[in-house]
């Protein structure tokens, strides 16, 4: 007994010490709840909010986003631009290793194209800012074609047109400069021809012109609803034959355009097409002399081509919370306008411009801001999925120009020649489509 008596404390602690233990080791094992609970704290980290973006890459665009677009943030954010290849390398593996660091990303739609798995759904994000009035275009590419909001609107380029004021007075009769028909275009640009002699409708079809973003962004959506796939319908067809009709009371000189602002203010050119960038000039050396304009609607609507970036948050995001109050904070008018003065990128959202604004980007925003909110707005993206393809997409569009309007050849024969030549190039590059044609299984096909 008395041994007994000395070793029962001993065997109390080591009883007691297996039963810590056990409890210890059911600890080290957590519940999926746990897990999941876990997982929350480490999404809702207060730490910076790592921004990575494709967009604002030169460095002296890079400091504006630091020191001026996002100096007011809600929550700190350390912004990292990168090129394409590595931000869409970086993205997928942070989400499929689980060890997420970015939290914010912005980016073209093209670009998100290649993500879709790896975005987070941001509709509730989207139903807060419902009060910011982005076009309902853009809304709807922001899902990359699946049921959920992969991205929220950010900022956008795009092309216009501008117009001497002194065209105004021929313009046809009923009609409003910031609703045309390709129609009414055409009998414009009659007006003024016949009334002084000259061809004074431009297009810039020079060697570094932009005209194959014409054809690709503007004509062929409007007449056909596509880009691609609608390329040698019938109603390509008819588009060519009225773009010949267009063309006579276009200077022929626009073979040699590049930048219509030289055209535009020279006076050799009236009523011109091109990038904002490339008419900037004209709008802040005679701001009174000119009017800027949406591209004119056609049967299928009124095509354009925004050049669309969009802010989203990976799966793997460490900072969900942080990323939101980010993206809410960027899309408010006042940043907007500010992300205009600073790096040249129009906003998506409703309202008018600060007084304060740069009189040439002025008359372009209000342009480009009509243009996307039209309720016949018909947009077409940069093509997307075409890699080193990318530059015999544009020539065949550009040959097709040549060939049709240039040389006068049949339109039948060259759009199936060179529509032969467009499928090639996408079976090569193995590219599905891109709005506006619509989702395609595998390559996409030119009917």
């Amino acid at each position: 007994m008395k041994h007994l008596k000395r070793w029962l404390p001993l065997f109390l602690i080591v009883l007691l010490a297996l039963v810590l233990g056990a409890c210890g080791g059911g600890q080290s094992e957590p519940s999926e709840e746990q897990t999941g609970e876990t997982s929350q704290t480490e999404q809702t980290s207060t730490g910076p909010v790592i921004f990575l973006s494709t967009q604002a890459r030169p460095v002296e665009e890079q400091e504006k986003m630091r020191n001026n677009i996002l100096a007011n943030a809600p929550v700190e954010v350390e912004f990292i631009a990168e090129d394409t290849g590595v931000f869409i390398d970086r993205v997928k593996s942070e989400v499929q290793t689980g060890k997420g660091e970015v939290s914010l990303l912005g980016a073209l739609h093209g670009d998100f194209a290649a993500l879709t798995n790896e975005l987070d759904d941001l509709t509730p994000l989207l139903n807060e800012l419902s009060d910011r009035g982005f076009p309902d275009q853009f809304v709807e590419l922001g899902k990359l074609g699946t049921t959920e909001q992969k991205y929220i609107p950010w900022m956008q380029a795009t092309y216009i047109f501008a117009a001497n004021k002194e065209a105004l007075q021929y313009l046809p009769e009923g009609a409003d400069i910031n609703a045309l028909t390709w129609e009414q275009l055409l009998e414009w640009g009659k007006n003024i021809y016949e009334a002084t002699g000259e061809a004074k409708l431009g297009f810039p079809a020079g060697d570094k012109g932009l005209l194959h973003r014409f054809l690709e962004g503007y004509l062929y959506p409007s007449y056909t609803g596509t880009m691609v796939t609608g390329f040698r319908s019938p109603e390509a067809v008819a588009m060519w034959e009225q773009f010949r009709e267009i063309w006579k009371y276009t200077n022929p000189q626009s073979t040699t355009y590049s930048f219509m602002q030289e055209p535009l203010l020279s006076g050799e050119v009236w009523v011109a097409f091109d990038h904002t960038a490339r008419l900037i000039e004209a709008f802040r050396e005679r701001p009174d002399d000119f009017v800027a304009f949406p591209a004119p609607a056609g049967p299928k609507g009124r095509g354009f081509m925004p050049v669309l970036a969009g802010l989203a948050i990976p799966k793997s995001a460490p900072n969900k919370a942080g990323a939101e109050e980010v993206i809410k904070y960027l899309t408010t008018p006042e940043v907007q306008a500010e992300t205009l003065r600073q790096i040249g990128f129009f906003p998506v959202v409703a309202g008018d411009l600060p007084e304060d604004i740069d009189v040439g980007i002025r008359a372009e925003g209000e342009a480009v801001a009509k243009q996307a909110a039209a309720p016949d707005a018909l947009p077409a993206l940069l093509p997307v999925g075409l890699g080193e393809q990318n530059n015999a997409f544009n020539q065949v569009y550009k040959d097709t120009f040549l060939r049709i309007i240039i040389n006068g050849e049949d339109i039948q024969t060259v759009l199936q020649e060179e529509g032969d030549k467009l499928q090639e190039i996408l079976n090569t590059a193995g590219a599905p489509c891109w709005p506006p044609d619509p989702p395609s299984d595998g390559v996409c096909q030119v009917k």
